[in-house]
């Protein structure tokens, strides 16, 4: 038994590691392929080079975390047959036509036009190429659309039938199963977050080179651009968090006590723990910070409200409380903290000082990373909140393993470390030497007809090198000047 127990947590560690891993990567390229299309159709509109040579600055970096996504991806398809066969033979017949709809769909959409977005912009019309544009980042909409969907099941499962040898069937209707109770709250909570990564990563590249040169136009609009996302579809987002918390609440109230740190039942109006240390023994949150009754306010819309607490669920039902309590706190903190940056950028466009506040600059770069880690919070604590099921409520996670040996699982666990960091780490550093190096006007092919669009922009760049030649072409039109 405690090899088996063992080889259990070792297994879920390794899937644990493998999708935390892939989860930065689609998470990424979800909002660069939006972003990408945005580009490419604002060039075709207005003829501004600056959108033209931001398309193909950022092609690159997207090129490079699709694929590290799609590698990252498929290693999990395995560890579902070798650490999770159990799981996969009685889970298939529903999940399975649904990971196949989303290769169907998705996956052929991506491949089919992935290589005329990378490599046809020479090859192939204008609106060519801006429809494959379009059709990579549909493609990955709908990727996440299918894989949230499987994953909201494995919360809210809905529409199946049980077989005789213990398989989940599919219903009546397939609509039950794929729009599962909490699917619509799942997918725009995660896409949203998925914009929002993409968006503090461009704004942290766009401010690391306005640190540098304030001037430099291909900066000023990449920041422009993420600021105006971090400003919009922050407050949104916290919007949708909320109304996915009350639909939790209603479908996996346990989670929601794991998150809020309520051990015990409160029958009049349930306190907001801001800060705390979880003691599942002593069943309390040691050194808590509350506000009194705001939880109930928050999660009833009434601050007298009753809410139960962990004392009214099975100790063998109960997920991990700490884990869940600070992963929670550490999502909803960095998205005040976008919130915070995005206010503080629109006060800053206000007075005329968006592209001439280096604190803010500094502040952004600092925030580049905080996307990442608020979707990996996000997702612990919906994974760990679900504990200790695998399927909500009608499969254990102990049930679900394959009859494997600890040093089995041991040794793959330990292969997947070293190769996911030594092969992703390359990816990741090249990645970021790219960004470290600033976009300049007609760097990547740009025609000099092209280049003249750019000085309508209101935009003071300094003198550009000629691509075409050794001269240098003028970027300034006479009078013309940045606003304050």
């Amino acid at each position: 038994m405690p090899d088996n127990l063992d080889a259990l947590l070792l297994a879920r560690i390794q899937f644990a590691f493998t999708v935390s891993f892939h989860f930065f990567f689609p998470a990424f390229s979800i909002g660069l392929a939006s972003y990408l299309a945005v580009l490419e159709g604002l060039w075709l509109k207005t003829g501004k080079a600056v959108y033209l040579d931001l398309f193909k600055y950022w092609l690159k970096i997207f090129a490079i975390a699709f694929a590290m996504g799609v590698v990252s991806g498929i290693v999990m398809s395995y560890q579902f047959g070798t650490n999770w066969a159990v799981f996969s033979d009685k889970a298939g017949p529903v999940i399975g036509p649904l990971m196949a709809y989303e290769v169907l769909t998705a996956f052929f959409l991506e491949a089919g036009f992935l290589g005329v977005m990378l490599f046809g912009m020479e090859k192939v019309g204008r609106k060519l190429h801006f429809a494959a544009t379009l059709m990579v980042a549909l493609g990955t909409f709908v990727s996440a659309f299918w894989i949230l969907s499987v994953n909201s099941w494995m919360q809210t499962p809905t529409g199946y039938v049980l077989g005789e040898n213990g398989q989940f069937l599919p219903g009546e209707s397939w609509i039950e199963i794929i729009f599962n109770p909490s699917f619509p709250y799942r997918l725009v909570h995660t896409v949203m977050a998925a914009y929002l990564t993409t968006a503090f990563v461009v704004g942290a590249v766009g401010a690391w080179h306005l640190l540098k040169n304030r001037a430099n136009p291909h900066a000023r609009k990449m920041f422009s651009m993420a600021m105006w996302m971090a400003a919009i579809v922050t407050p949104a987002q916290i919007f949708a968090g909320d109304m996915h918390g009350l639909n939790t609440l209603e479908h996996q109230p346990a989670k929601v006590m794991a998150m809020e740190g309520h051990y015990q039942s409160h029958p009049e109006g349930a306190p907001l723990i801001l800060f705390g240390i979880p003691d599942s023994e002593a069943r309390t949150v040691r050194y808590a910070v509350e506000i009194p009754k705001a939880s109930s306010l928050i999660l009833k819309h009434d601050p007298d409200a009753p809410l139960a607490g962990l004392d009214t669920i099975p100790d063998d039902e109960e997920p991990p409380v700490g884990m869940v309590f600070w992963a929670f706190r550490i999502m909803v903190g960095l998205g005040f903290a976008m919130l915070g940056l995005g206010l503080w950028s629109l006060w800053a466009r206000w007075r005329g000082r968006l592209y001439d506040s280096p604190w803010l600059h500094r502040a952004a770069l600092l925030m580049g990373p905080s996307g990442f880690a608020a979707v990996l919070a996000g997702w612990i604590t919906t994974e760990v909140g679900r504990q200790p099921y695998v399927i909500y409520g009608v499969l254990r996670t102990a049930d679900a393993a394959s009859p494997l040996d600890a040093p089995a699982v041991a040794a793959s666990l330990l292969a997947f470390i070293l190769v996911y960091f030594a092969v992703f780490g390359i990816g990741v550093v090249y990645i970021l030497k790219l960004m470290a190096k600033a976009p300049k006007v007609g760097e990547y092919g740009v025609k000099r007809g092209d280049v003249g669009p750019i000085r309508t922009a209101g935009i003071t760049p300094g003198p550009t090198q000629n691509p075409l030649g050794s001269e240098t072409l003028p970027t300034e039109a006479p009078g013309e000047r940045e606003p304050a």
